[in-house]
């Protein structure tokens, strides 16, 4: 379980380098926000989704 618990934080954490990254970049360009608001919005759900069930399996494990 412990192993599960550190893959999801690694996961969480790849996550959040890509969006902290891509969301600025994507608002810069005009014409890019069109084609990727959806991109955006999937991965910022994704990415609060990663962090209630890391909360809950780190509750677990603890």
């Amino acid at each position: 379980m412990s192993i599960f618990l550190q893959l999801l934080v690694l996961i969480l954490v790849v996550l959040s380098i890509i969006l902290t990254i891509g969301i600025p970049v994507t608002l810069a360009s005009s014409q890019q926000w069109e084609k990727s608001k959806n991109l955006v919005f999937t991965g910022a759900g994704l990415w609060g989704l990663l962090v209630i069930i890391t909360g809950v399996i780190n509750s677990l494990v603890t």
